[in-house]
């Protein structure tokens, strides 16, 4: 009997502890799951991570933070052959904390971004390409996100999730 008990209480750790590791493993695949771009380029990954910092200060309304990330990022992109439009536009924005003004600059990042994303390749993830019709004075807008959850850069919590998802980069 204490035989039959010690070999099921052997049975019960060792189980408990491959569901442990097992656990540890799905980590991983919940960030791939949640759209955590890698690029096989390490330094357009660099800029995409400011970029997406950018955007995330714009989202939040904070023109310091913006003005940071934007810093960041001109910095990052000057490492870049192909980038000269992006760091041009990534520097007007960090010459400003005029939430306007950097909100509509982001507009001229955004598509220089998404060109220099489309021309990288990534390892793991997906990237979302999103549209407001109604930024810049209606005239339409896009951004790049890791997920697909509409979180608009242009209005913020005015108009958090007014925008869709156009094209997905993977």
């Amino acid at each position: 009997m204490k035989k039959t008990i010690m070999i099921a209480l052997v049975a019960l750790v060792s189980f408990g502890a491959y569901a442990q590791h097992d656990h540890a493993a799905h980590g991983d695949s919940k960030d791939q799951a949640q759209g955590h771009a890698t690029f096989k380029d390490d330094k357009i990954g660099t800029a995409y991570a400011h970029y997406v910092h950018l955007k995330d200060a714009l989202v939040a309304s904070k023109a310091d933070e913006a003005k940071k990330a934007a810093s960041e990022l001109q910095k990052s992109l000057t490492s870049l052959g192909n980038a000269k439009k992006a760091t041009e536009s990534a520097s007007r924005i960090s010459a400003t904390t005029d939430l306007e003004e950097q909100r509509k600059e982001f507009s001229t990042l955004s598509n220089e971004m998404t060109s220099l994303v489309k021309a990288s390749k990534l390892s793991t993830g997906s990237i979302y390409v999103e549209y407001c019709p109604m930024a810049n004075n209606n005239e339409g807008a896009y951004w790049l996100s890791n997920e697909k959850q509409i979180k608009n850069p242009y209005f913020g919590d005015a108009m958090l999730k007014c925008g869709s998802v156009k094209e997905t980069i993977q």
